[in-house]
């Protein structure tokens, strides 16, 4: 254990309220961290950098228990780095969310009667930087709520003038090195969002739609089709069958005749077609799904686009002008007054593709776009991964990983809209595409036939480069060098392929192989108290602040830590958040009652010899959760070191060494002094051991008690090495004796503070020096001249003998456990009937059977409990 980093007052006059209101302090004491400048990190400094970049939430956003549940691990970590004595630098910043944003500000403008198209793009662009400063970065109020401990001077936004340089000078270094490029493909196409989105954006779910069969060809040239989507075959340009079928090898390379229109299509052999499969036969579309597309481009096929932007047909006159699903029954409704449907399936379950965004139904569609070349920049992050640089935590989440970037598609980075990175290519009169860097003017003017591209970037493609770019790049700034590679990212595994791999692909890319980051820490998702997804529909979201305001942002934060299992989810109900809040209560309260008898830190720790065995226990107890609780940070296992935390500070610190001391302290003299600075210590390491997940109450509790400065710059504790065994052996002896009483007056059904003439027998054991306190804790009294033992309990060596002749109706309590008893036999016998049966385990589910068993096992041990109880009562 270290000595506090601030000089304690010789004489503190503690002074704290009789209760603990968290909104009273709360507020107050992070804007005094600010101020302070606590948070912030100098690069300049002598100390070892420990960085973590926020992942930045979108500039719509508000803070979610998502959001205050990876902010309240990085808050720890980088709090706890920081009192090691590391410069410790939590960067905050927001994401300019290209398609989200636009969406809520082109939701505005409807409700004045206007679309984006009536302002013109400069007019809109300027419109949204209205609505940013307005309304955006509301989480970043409500991160300070939180007690968010970031550094505040270098907030950063993915569309600030630095950011932006970052996003031009790689977009122009990627297309130098011919990793951009430009071409025809088959995207997912929003028709709501008017956008391309990229394959992570969709969302596949079960949707009841219809299999439709129909004929194509006359006569020997008929073929049989199936298709989900009939409204695509305005659009056919071939039938594709496999190669090797001999029900169509007559047919392959002649035309047959595509219904509803006036045009002929080849058939076509390719090995992509499952013979097995239907009918052996596939409709192709070139210009409307992603294998038709391939096959086109093998057969030298055209493709046909018979959609506009919005899923509206623009072909073919009688469907012309037709949404696309209303297209699709007139199709099948033409198509069966010719005859020409064989089968109709309704309804037909697959799975389709949706926007992530608004949900709606996406359209593979053949567009022109912008695509970075992943190939090479997979490969650097995946070697990454695999040698060692970068660690995977928890390690079975590294499959997911290279299931990604070991089959990673060619990624498409333009986007339809207005809002976002512009790409900084123009194209000139004569067909020239130059690519401009952020140095660098553009070629020639509109009025010279000049034009910019009109599409902007995907937003992962600017917060790919947030690691490094947040901190100065490309030049080689003073935060870069020191702060650069970050030590760990958080965040939740959900967006690993969305984010996590494009940081790693760019990062490797623009720092010459510097990973971005040296852990990956995967979390898991915030779920209901029942693991159900929290939504707003099912009325199960919670708005963090709402917990809050009831019981306090350290209740919140505990309650999200004591629940975060590396790379699991994470239930949480407001019980818990209130069981949180009564922990923040019992510190306080503890502290309080500790402070008024005696804790102090004045001085250094008096030599063991002068100690209690209470006192060494303790200490020895102290030390094993230091080092437990570091190994536990370590392995980001925030759950197992909150409950570390907190069961040694309820139970041994709270329970046990406060009520054992008691005895000592009334007594007073030198040893309540010495234990009098043991408590002193034990609270001041557990304040700091406790601080980074609940800094609030740390605060006011750990200044009031060292009269330090702020816990926020204390040293954080380390493992003296102090170990006795003997002591701790001892005080578990004595915790045995005093619960098993206590449980065997629980059982006789006294009051807790109600008083037993007893007899200790104490001679020969460890427990002779605590005769005081275990009598002060179990109410006994001395056994007086009238004293008969009506009960004896031989425990560890131990005897303790009670007189319950005017306490209890011994003849009552027998009936009561006979019939108890009873009640216990007959359950076991049931347990046992059925366990034993062989036609019910036979045809019972398993569940069904482990409840029967689990039945049967607290029958056993009910009946052990209950026969002991009537053993220990005296004759009635």
């Amino acid at each position: 254990m270290t000595e506090n980093s601030q000089q304690p007052q010789s004489e503190p006059t503690p002074e704290l309220p009789t209760q603990y209101a968290p909104a009273e302090v709360e507020g107050k004491l992070y804007e005094r961290w600010v101020e302070r400048g606590y948070f912030a990190a100098d690069a300049k400094s002598d100390k070892p950098a420990y960085t973590i970049v926020i992942p930045p939430p979108n500039v719509t956003g508000s803070l979610h228990l998502g959001h205050a549940f990876q902010h309240t691990l990085m808050d720890a970590l980088t709090r706890r780095k920081r009192m090691q004595g590391y410069e410790s630098l939590w960067l905050p910043g927001m994401d300019h969310a290209g398609i989200a944003t636009q969406n809520v500000v082109e939701r505005e403008l409807g409700k004045e009667g206007k679309s984006r198209h009536d302002l013109g793009r400069e007019a809109f662009v300027e419109r949204v930087w209205q609505w940013k400063e307005e309304y955006g970065g509301k989480i970043l109020g409500q991160m300070r709520r939180l007690g968010d401990g970031v550094d505040w001077s270098r907030e950063r936004f993915t569309m600030d003038e630095g950011l932006s340089q970052a996003v031009q000078t790689i977009f122009k270094k990627l297309y130098d090195d011919e990793l951009i490029y430009r071409a025809e493909r088959i995207i997912n196409w929003c028709p709501r969002c008017l956008t391309a989105i990229s394959d992570i954006e969709v969302e596949y779910q079960d949707d009841d739609g219809e299999l439709v069969s129909m004929k194509y060809g006359e006569g020997d040239d008929t073929i049989v089709v199936a298709t989900t989507r009939a409204e695509t075959m305005l659009g056919d340009t071939a039938v594709a069958v496999h190669p090797d079928d001999e029900r169509y090898r007559h047919l392959v390379g002649r035309r047959i005749k595509l219904p509803l229109t006036d045009r002929t299509i080849p058939v076509v052999a390719d090995t992509h077609v499952d013979p097995e499969f239907g009918t052996g036969a596939v409709k192709v579309t070139p210009a409307h799904d992603p294998n038709d597309f391939a096959i086109g481009q093998r057969h030298d096929l055209e493709s046909l686009t018979v959609m506009d932007e919005r899923g509206v047909i623009t072909v073919h006159g009688p469907f012309q002008g037709l949404d696309r699903f209303e297209a699709r029954s007139a199709i099948v409704a033409a198509l069966r007054a010719e005859g020409r449907i064989v089968a109709e399936k309704r309804p037909y379950v697959h799975s389709v593709g949706h926007c992530s965004r608004c949900k709606t139904t996406l359209e593979p569609r053949l567009s022109m776009q912008w695509w970075v070349k992943v190939g090479p920049l997979a490969k650097a992050a995946g070697d990454a991964v695999r040698d060692g640089r970068v660690t995977i935590h928890p390690a079975d989440m590294s499959k997911r990983y290279f299931d990604w970037v070991d089959n990673m598609h060619d990624w498409c980075i333009s986007r339809q809209l207005w809002w976002g990175h512009r790409i900084p290519v123009w194209y000139g009169p004569e067909g020239e595409v130059v690519c401009v860097g952020p140095d660098e003017e553009p070629p020639g003017t509109e009025a010279e036939g000049w034009k910019q591209d009109p599409d902007v970037l995907d937003t992962w493609f600017s917060s790919g480069l947030w690691p490094f770019s947040t901190l100065g790049w490309p030049e080689r700034t003073p935060d870069l060098e020191k702060f650069y590679s970050t030590d760990v990212l958080l965040t939740g595994h959900d967006i690993i392929f969305f984010w996590v791999a494009r940081m790693m692909m760019f990062g490797l890319y623009a720092m010459d192989g510097e990973v971005p980051f040296k852990t990956i820490a995967l979390t898991g998702l915030v779920r209901d108290q029942f693991g159900k997804k929290m939504s707003k529909s099912s009325g199960t979201a919670v708005d963090p602040l709402d917990w809050m305001n009831a019981y306090g942002s350290d209740a919140v934060r505990f309650t999200l830590a004591r629940g975060a299992n590396p790379g699991t989810d994470v239930p949480i109900g407001e019980d818990w958040v209130q069981a949180s809040r009564n922990f923040a209560n019992k510190i306080w309260n503890a502290t309080r009652f500790a402070l008024m008898n005696g804790a102090t830190v004045a001085g250094p720790l008096p030599d063991p010899s002068e100690m209690t065995a209470t006192d060494r226990w303790i200490l020895s107890r102290l030390n094993k959760t230091v080092a437990e609780v570091d190994a536990f940070y370590d392995d980001f296992q925030f759950a197992k070191l909150s409950d570390a935390l907190y069961h040694f500070a309820w139970d041994e610190v709270f329970d046990w060494y406060v009520e054992l001391s008691k005895t000592t302290f009334m007594a007073g003299g030198e040893p309540a002094k010495v234990s009098g600075r043991v408590l002193g210590e034990v609270l001041d390491v557990t304040l700091r051991l406790l601080h980074p997940i609940v800094p609030f109450v740390t605060e006011t509790l750990w200044t009031t008690l060292t009269g330090g400065e702020s816990v926020v710059i204390a040293e954080w504790p380390t493992d003296s090495g102090f170990r006795d065994a003997g002591a701790e052996r001892e005080i578990e002896t004595l915790q045995q004796v005093i619960t098993e009483v206590r449980r065997f007056r629980a059982d006789q059904g006294l009051q807790p503070g109600q008083r037993v003439p007893a007899r200790l027998t104490l001679d020969g054991t460890a427990l002779a020096p605590h005769e005081a306190a275990i009598r002060q804790l179990l109410r006994l009294q001395p056994e007086g001249e009238a004293f008969a033992a009506t009960a004896t309990l031989p425990v560890a060596g131990a005897t303790v003998a009670l007189d319950l002749s005017g306490t209890i109706d011994v003849a009552a309590e027998r009936k009561r456990l006979a019939k108890d008893l009873a009640a216990a036999e007959k359950e076991k016998a049931q347990a046992n009937a059925k366990l034993g049966n062989e036609a019910f385990l036979a045809k019972a589910p398993d569940q069904v059977v482990d409840k029967i068993r689990t039945r049967l096992a607290k029958a056993d041990e009910d009946i052990a409990r209950i026969q002991a109880q009537l053993e220990r009562l005296p004759e009635a």
